[in-house]
């Protein structure tokens, strides 16, 4: 077993007969999806969950779970996800897979967050590893981009996978992938961010996550962010 299926059939063990759970993207995610298949399955497990994109939809339909539309839901009780990147206040950057809208509002309503990761997304500051993503209407691109650059940022539209074209999200949004001046703390540009007019979400998740859960060789790590 590897340390992505080792942290998510852990964080699998928090979700509880009666949860509505949120189900992440991605390959730690998907194995947490497993997991709580194979518990609703063999153990009887009662869960409902609702996904945090298409992705996830389909994986978890293939597996028998029963999923609610997040227009139906104005809370859950656990949200699981990864992160691309982490920093030693639970500030994350996510968005990578550029479902920025909906991974944030399952974020926000969930009573826990729980964060799945591996020693290779903990940095000192966010931003350190990948650009932070900003997704944005598309008519607003430009200026939305010319605003970022006056912030000290640099970057452009992100690429599809055949670089011929330009990827849409699944609103029709555009992203903006930008790199930033260190200096810039994740605080401050989260301020920024929110305050930029044409910008719809960016990938960093501030003040969210309940527990990061770090898988290292074998171990499991629970860090849990005190209570308010």
């Amino acid at each position: 077993m590897n340390d992505k299926e080792l942290v998510a059939r852990h964080a699998a063990q928090q979700v509880k007969d009666g949860m509505i759970v949120g189900l992440g993207t991605g390959s730690t995610a998907n194995y947490f999806i497993d997991e709580l298949a194979r518990r609703r399955s063999e153990e009887g497990l009662q869960v409902t969950a609702v996904a945090s994109s298409i992705v996830s939809t389909i994986k978890a339909q293939e597996l028998g779970l029963p999923l609610v539309a997040l227009e139906h839901l104005t809370r859950l009780d656990l949200y699981v996800d990864g992160a691309d990147e982490v920093t030693p206040d639970m500030t994350l950057l996510k968005g990578r897979g550029y479902d920025l809208v909906r991974e944030k509002l399952l974020a926000r309503a969930s009573d826990t967050f729980i964060v799945l990761v591996d020693r290779t997304k903990q940095v000192g500051r966010i931003g350190e590893h990948f650009p932070v993503p900003v997704e944005v209407m598309p008519f607003a691109w430009q200026l939305v981009k010319k605003r970022l650059e006056a912030l000290g940022g640099h970057g452009d539209l992100r690429r599809n996978a055949a670089k011929d074209g330009l990827v849409a999200t699944s609103y029709g949004s555009l992203v903006l992938d930008m790199v930033f001046n260190p200096e810039l703390d994740s605080q401050a540009l989260d301020a920024a961010l929110n305050g930029t007019p044409g910008v719809i979400e960016h990938g960093i998740f501030r003040g969210l996550a309940s527990a990061v859960f770090i898988a290292a060789e074998g171990q499991i790590q629970e860090y849990w962010a005190a209570p308010c």
